[in-house]
């Protein structure tokens, strides 16, 4: 019980500037006389606390000392709590508590420069839910029953062992593997319908990188030329890399993107702004697709 109260008194004073005994007795409902043995016991461990008297007086740290006490540069402390931020769009109750505590450790004040949601406009809140499961069910290793919705639209019942939340192309997916193909799949997270977790566990090994340089043997992605108008460049800036500038005006632009029916629908987004210019053989279906389409118009 000592030695818990020890270490939140350390973290206290880390957050304050300055406390009273006083204070720090009605926090943990001891008395005063307690709290200055405690003080005694972390002055006689190598903990530089000192106390002033008077008007504003109380105990405090010696400033800096725990920042002297790291092996860590300036530089590296930046980097920690900028990952631990973008930590927190996934994790945001459990990070937050870690980065006001780095932040006091490594005496940083201005820690929120970032802030970042990976969540869609509309639907935040199932989003958030859905994701918090699935990290349940990896960290766990527990097998997911869901229901899920491919490219199609058809519906199908599966079970699926958990083994990586991925986020790639604006998307989140999870990646598991399938006992009904038995096989590894992707699962785009707003697909996922009902989604419980089951008390058998998972007996398959997450991979170290499921994405590589080499990712169309995960994603069966094709790489396709569009030419878009110019009415579009304020998406061709935001989704695209490798842009060209034509005479008229119009981007010419080339990108690698999964080469299921979703490759088709993303075109369709641009409307008539958006012309494929390779590879032919897509350019061909979506002609087809757009012709069946014209028929419900005709």
């Amino acid at each position: 019980m000592q030695m818990n109260r020890l270490f939140e008194i350390v973290y206290i004073l880390l957050e304050h500037q300055c406390i009273t005994a006083k204070e720090l007795a009605n926090r943990f409902e001891v008395s005063v006389r307690t709290i200055y043995r405690d003080i005694d016991v972390l002055s006689a461990a190598g903990i530089p606390i000192y106390m002033t008297r008077g008007k504003g007086g109380g105990i405090s740290l010696l400033p800096n000392f725990i920042l002297n006490k790291t092996v860590l540069t300036e530089s590296e402390k930046t980097e920690i709590l900028s990952a631990l931020h973008a930590v927190q769009a996934v994790n945001s109750n459990e990070s937050k508590t870690v980065i006001q505590r780095l932040s006091n450790l490594f005496g940083e004040t201005q820690t929120d420069w970032l802030e970042i949601d990976f969540s869609s406009w509309g639907n935040h809140r199932e989003e958030a839910s859905l994701f918090q499961t699935l990290k349940t069910a990896v960290l766990h290793k527990r097998v997911v029953h869901f229901l899920y919705h491919n490219a199609n639209g058809q519906q199908s019942s599966r079970i699926a062992e958990p083994l990586k939340l991925c986020f790639k192309g604006q998307s989140w997916y999870l990646y598991a593997f399938c006992l009904h193909k038995c096989d590894y799949r992707f699962f785009k997270l707003r697909r996922i319908k009902d989604l419980n977790i089951s008390e058998q566990e998972v007996q398959h090994s997450p991979p170290k990188h499921v994405f590589s340089e080499d990712d169309e043997a995960y994603l069966n992605t094709v790489t396709v030329t569009l030419k878009l108008s110019s009415e579009m460049g304020y998406r061709v800036y935001d989704e695209f890399d490798c842009v060209q500038i034509s005479d008229d005006g119009s981007f010419l632009v080339t990108c690698t993107l999964p080469g299921d029916d979703w490759l088709y629908y993303y075109i369709a987004t641009f409307g008539e702004h958006c012309e494929i210019i390779e590879p032919q053989e897509i350019r061909y279906q979506m002609k087809d697709k757009l012709q069946k389409m014209l028929k419900f118009y005709l």
